[in-house]
């Protein structure tokens, strides 16, 4: 009964007739075309071979009983005809048939969403824009490519194994782009241009004579100039003073040309470096400090050489004439100036622009600094001469001073000594500690200038200042002292051992022999106008520079009258001997033969 029905079924759909076309409800397989364009392609292939190879023949010819098929495929190759869907059927060189796609774009559309055609492929892309629809509202049509192309500045870095896809990186620091893949470095005085694409010359910077760190010490220099030059001219009007005398005339202008050379150190120190300008910085910045403290040990040294002396002998010490203490400080001198000739002969002088002082990270700022070739190092070595005749001076300044405050000018050396130290040790942790700031040039330039212009100032200011003070406004006291200090030194010197040893108990510190008490009385009945302990060199009361200063005094300027009051009848020579405080008085027929060692002591 089943099978009858299942074949009454079978009969009805024959009998209905049904077509297959574009007008009927039958919905194809999908891949069913291109099985039926294959077949045809086939058929194409031997007709066309048919054709080739036996031509006006109907049915196979000899040639085709046996099929070749490399040249079958060669045929089917070349088929060319419209396929079942409309669409041609072709073969490309590789034996393809050429892609034929339809583009669908996921849409929405009233609350709905649904794929629409928005284009085709067929040998190339067609797009309806028109149709597509995207994210945001917008008409914008999205970047769809592997990577973004790289800015200037910037290189491809491939992506392993994708050769169409790469990352940009930057071509950062001192690096600049050389190609689509390279970042190569600027030469050394070079640096980036603005989008790395090339590399541009490093601004070239200096001290410039407006600036803040130039200003501070051109003014101190310009004022220490002026202070120099008019204490120069005031000891040049009042040469013949007893102040001036007194300061040691030869030795103070050679220390006010020192000063001199410390101040205008500055103007070298700020000026455009060239070879000339670098020649000059190493010859005059150790030889100002060289002359100033060569003089001031000169004159400390001399010092304490006679005082030492006058613990051993009455003798007076060698070379301590003026002519001697100047052939002792510019021999000095000399060794200052002998380094820097062997330092030129070694090293020439030139000026440098230095790239890597200010080469910061951030290639914006680099700076090549225009300079002198002289390193820390050198520059050490070049003060190093000044600094050891300062330590020098100032261990003699500490040796002299507790000499009688008549006796020259050994305590104000000894202030400016000990001031100068603490400038300099000022100096060298500000100096050295800067090495690495960015403002390396400004810094040490201005520290250095001002720690040299301070070292002159305290020289000024303390050995010099006081004493145009007195000369220019209160010349009253510019004159040779009588009045003996308290700090009296006792002599005993007699012809015999008549001393009372009750003297040393005597107010002031006198002390008298009873000889000479006995002459004071024998010259005073006789009218003369002199103690005769004096006249006949027995022993003398009184502070021993004091005595110095008037008999140097008196026999400079000829003034006998005055020098009778010193001494009358015969001249004395006047010792130190400070620890004992003694002065022993020598009868000499040549005074002046034998004061004119000791110079303006």
């Amino acid at each position: 009964m089943r099978r009858e029905e299942g074949k009454g079924r079978r009969e009805k759909a024959y009998e209905d007739h049904e077509r297959i076309g574009k007008d009927s409800s039958y919905e194809q397989e999908g891949k069913v075309q291109f099985v039926i364009d294959a077949v045809y392609a086939m058929a194409h292939a031997l007709h066309n071979m048919h054709k080739d190879l036996c031509p006006g023949k109907v049915g196979l010819c000899p040639q085709m009983e046996t099929i070749n098929g490399t040249l079958l495929l060669k045929y089917i190759r070349h088929v060319n005809f419209t396929g079942i869907a409309g669409t041609p059927v072709i073969f490309n060189v590789n034996g393809d048939a050429p892609g034929r796609y339809e583009i669908y774009q996921y849409q929405m559309a009233n609350n709905a969403t649904e794929y629409k055609i928005i284009g085709h492929w067929t040998d190339q892309l067609h797009l309806n824009t028109n149709e597509m629809q995207w994210p945001g509202a917008t008409q914008e049509v999205p970047s769809s490519i592997c990577s973004q192309p790289c800015r200037p500045g910037q290189r491809k870095k491939t992506v392993k194994g994708i050769p169409c896809c790469w990352h940009c990186e930057n071509c950062d620091g001192y690096q600049y782009q050389a190609d689509t893949f390279t970042c190569k470095m600027c030469r050394f005085d070079l640096r980036p241009n603005a989008n790395n694409t090339g590399c541009d010359p490093i601004p070239i910077v200096k001290l410039e004579w407006s600036s803040p760190w130039a200003v501070i010490p051109v003014l101190i220099a310009v004022l220490g100039i002026m202070a120099t030059l008019f204490v120069v001219l005031a000891f040049v009007r009042y040469n013949d003073t007893p102040i001036v005398k007194a300061s040691g005339r030869e030795l103070s202008y050679v220390l006010l040309t020192g000063i001199f050379l410390c101040y205008a150190t500055t103007f070298l120190m700020i000026s455009t470096p060239d070879v000339f300008i670098c020649s000059l910085r190493r010859i005059f910045l150790g030889l100002g400090m060289s002359i100033s403290y060569a003089a001031l040990l000169t004159k400390t040294n001399r010092i304490y050489r006679i005082f030492e002396q006058g613990k051993m002998s009455v003798s007076a010490p060698r070379f301590i004439s003026p002519a001697s203490q100047l052939v002792l400080t510019f021999t000095l001198i000399s060794v200052q100036l002998l380094g820097v000739c062997i330092w030129f002969g070694v090293d020439p002088s030139q000026a440098i622009i230095d790239y890597e002082d200010q080469r910061t990270s951030n290639p914006k700022k680099a700076r090549g600094v225009l300079k002198c070739d002289i390193s820390d190092l050198s520059l050490i070595c070049l003060l190093g001469y000044s600094m050891l005749l300062m330590v020098t001076c100032t261990v003699y300044a500490i040796k002299t001073r507790g000499v009688p405050e008549t006796f020259n000018e050994a305590k104000p050396i000894g202030f400016t000594m000990y001031t100068t130290c603490i400038v300099w040790l000022a100096f060298i942790p500000i100096f050295f500690g800067t090495s690495q700031s960015a403002e390396k040039l400004y810094i040490q330039t201005t520290t250095l200038t001002i720690s040299v212009s301070l070292s002159a100032s305290v020289s000024l200011g303390m050995l010099y200042m006081p004493k145009v003070y007195v000369i220019l406004l209160h010349p009253e006291q510019n004159v040779p002292k009588r009045k003996r200090s308290l700090k009296a030194v006792v002599t005993a010197a007699t012809m015999s051992n008549k001393f009372n040893p009750k003297g040393g108990l005597r107010p002031n510190g006198e002390a008298k022999s009873e000889l000479c008490e006995s002459l004071e009385t024998q010259g005073t009945n006789r009218g003369s106008g002199a103690p005769a302990c004096w006249r006949r060199n027995h022993l003398i009361l009184g502070n021993t520079g004091g005595i110095l200063e008037d008999y140097q005094a008196a026999t400079a300027e000829k003034d006998w009258d005055r020098g009778r009051d010193f001494v009358r009848g015969h001249h004395v020579l006047a010792w130190a001997r400070v620890n004992v405080k003694t002065v022993v008085l020598k009868n000499l027929e040549q005074p002046d033969k034998h004061f004119q060692n000791y110079g303006d002591v």
